[in-house]
């Protein structure tokens, strides 16, 4: 074949030409946004490493999920940030709980929005770590019976899906075991499968006042070296019940979020974490990014990598340029 045959730069011409043979395809049906839930009335407080997110109390949460809605993102993920904390994380299991009454707000307000709950005890105790602790050791099987109260208090107060971040070995199994008793076997779990130990979740601990008191969370949070561990935490995850399996971070594992496409045929989720989303802002900030061009390229490699779902901060902006309007 004699060069110039075939040209690549053919089907690059105009943008009706690049958009025809476009192999990958974004929507805004393909985003969940997070919302950070405080007590409080009339609350709104940006977070000071996370531009453009907010703390908001549970009457400003709704207004801000009727325009997520309106955008055409179909779910919000929640994360509660209470006034009492304890060494249990008990607050986060009471039915009367933060995240509990934003879902019964929500679902009352914007009922055809889907609401997913964080399942996961840091940001309600007073340690900061994703499992109950004693002498300085995280309890893995003592914490399952929190995270079961917690799933089934989310449920029962309406929350559409579960997604359990906590990293304790069989908490997907007996959260399942714990829905399907309490009658909500319909109710599908987005299991944190391969979180890894990361630097990125800085911005988010400061969101939600969550970083622990002592220690890291290395002990149960995977190695970010190991990408064949993380496929068998999919896996085991799968095996007890799972119904959608997330890679977290996101842009740092996109080889992580490759290969769990090709081990499952489950849904893949992505989670484009907060230091993500703020190095971009800061990189904006300063003039050495375009913001819309980095923020649409980086979910663009998310979706390309094989994510079906990709929760991120950018979902608002995101969906505006999607859907042709201005950031």
């Amino acid at each position: 074949m004699a060069f110039p045959r075939q040209r690549m730069r053919r089907l690059r011409q105009s943008e009706p030409l690049r958009q025809m043979v476009r192999e990958t395809r974004l929507t805004p049906a393909d985003l969940i946004y997070p919302l950070f839930v405080v007590e409080g009335r009339d609350h709104r407080q940006e977070i000071a490493s996370m531009p453009g997110q907010y703390r908001r109390s549970i009457d400003l949460l709704v207004k801000e999920a009727t325009e997520v809605k309106w955008l055409g993102i179909p779910a919000v993920i929640l994360f509660g940030i209470p006034d009492q904390r304890d060494e249990r994380g008990s607050s986060g299991y009471d039915s009367n709980g933060i995240v509990q009454r934003a879902v019964r707000a929500l679902k009352d307000q914007v009922p055809d929005l889907l609401i997913i709950t964080d399942v996961c005890i840091d940001e309600y105790t007073t340690h900061g770590h994703c499992g109950l602790v004693r002498d300085g050791r995280i309890l893995n099987d003592d914490t399952l019976d929190c995270l079961r109260a917690m799933a089934r208090t989310h449920v029962q107060a309406g929350a559409d899906m579960v997604a359990p971040s906590d990293m304790m070995d069989g908490r997907v199994g007996a959260i399942r075991d714990e829905l399907d008793r309490a009658g909500f076997s319909d109710v599908p779990i987005m299991a944190y499968a391969a979180k890894f130990a990361s630097c990125f979740y800085a911005p988010f601990r400061e969101a939600t006042e969550s970083a622990p008191k002592f220690g890291d969370r290395q002990t149960y949070q995977m190695d970010p070296a190991n990408a064949r561990e993380a496929l068998r935490e999919i896996e085991l995850d799968v095996e007890e019940g799972a119904d959608i399996v997330m890679v977290k971070p996101a842009l740092p594992y996109l080889d992580v979020i490759a290969a769990a496409r090709a081990r499952t045929n489950l849904p893949v989720a992505a989670y484009q974490v907060s230091g993500e989303y703020s190095m971009i802002k800061a990189a904006a900030r300063v003039g050495w990014l375009d913001e819309t061009r980095a923020m649409m390229e980086s979910l663009l490699s998310i979706k390309r990598a094989g994510a079906d779902l990709i929760l991120t901060y950018f979902a608002q902006d995101a969906a505006r340029v999607l859907n042709g309007r201005r950031v």
